[in-house]
């Protein structure tokens, strides 16, 4: 047997290793260390700090807080990217590449630029108050910058185009055949596209929303922003934790249940959504 497909594989098995697995066999190990008011790192083995973020009503409503916004971040980006990516396929080639363009050229501009320019719009003297203001659609500035709201938009727009690129790429294998036939037949809009469509294209909806779940419940930049200090989700408290108050343990018990978290939230469903649609679309 030829070991040459094991030696090209092997730089990027190093890789993962020295750039994912150690540093995350580092963390779960720093989690079960004590603080110390010292050095920041004690000696020893506890689980105090699992125990802390489990039974401190701060930290659950920070972690309900933070799946709360990834959920609802999730639904807008799936109603906004599932009909735009669908669309995006039906234009012809010229209409379609500048469509694609103007839909992910956002990718190529810094996370934290796109959301110091919603901070601009944000702002109790921006653009969107400035103008509701004008049309006397509200007599005070609606409170944008520093809110939940203005955290769930701001991140929908960062994420929507990784929606859109994965349904796109299912979209790719629809055969346009099968819809005409099922016009043919007397399938009217509807039914083609919650028989035909959605089922050909379910695998990149669901790719595409586990790929903003966990994008949104892992943000930082942009919580940090739009949110700023007290609006806190877990990434920014975990950033206190390691740079602020030095909690480097305490850092590392967040960073380990939050990736916990995301992985069995959407492992699960994934599996449930499969098994879901698999019986209704039978």
């Amino acid at each position: 047997m030829s070991r040459a497909p094991y030696w090209l594989a092997s730089p990027g098995v190093v890789a993962a290793l020295a750039l994912v697995a150690l540093p995350l066999a580092m963390t779960f190990a720093l989690s079960f260390q004590p603080f110390s008011s010292a050095g920041g790192v004690g000696l020893g083995f506890t689980v105090e700090n699992y125990i802390q973020v489990a039974t401190d009503d701060y930290y659950l409503t920070i972690f309900l807080r933070t799946f709360k916004l990834a959920l609802l971040v999730t639904a807008v980006a799936v109603l906004i990217g599932v009909p735009e990516a669908y669309v995006l396929s039906r234009l012809s080639p010229g209409m379609r590449a500048l469509s694609l363009v103007i839909v992910l050229g956002p990718l190529l501009i810094s996370v934290v630029v796109r959301t110091l320019g919603w901070s601009i719009l944000f702002g109790n003297s921006g653009i969107i108050n400035n103008v509701l203001l004008a049309l006397g659609l509200v007599s005070t500035p609606v409170r944008l910058m520093f809110s939940f709201t203005g955290m769930a938009i701001a991140l929908v727009h960062v994420l929507v185009p990784f929606m859109v690129l994965s349904v796109w790429a299912s979209l790719q294998k629809l055969d346009p055949a099968t819809e005409q036939a099922a016009e043919s037949l007397g399938a009217g809009p509807l039914t083609i596209m919650t028989r035909i469509v959605l089922p050909q294209v379910l695998p990149g909806v669901l790719s595409g929303g586990l790929i903003v779940f966990a994008l949104a419940a892992s943000a930082f930049a942009t919580p940090a922003i739009i949110g700023g200090r007290r609006l806190k989700v877990v990434p920014t408290t975990i950033y206190d934790e390691f740079l602020s108050n030095l909690n480097w343990p305490l850092g590392a018990a967040l960073s380990l249940i939050l990736l916990v978290i995301v992985l069995t939230v959407s492992l699960g469903a994934n599996k449930y959504l499969e098994r879901r649609f698999s019986q209704v679309f039978q």
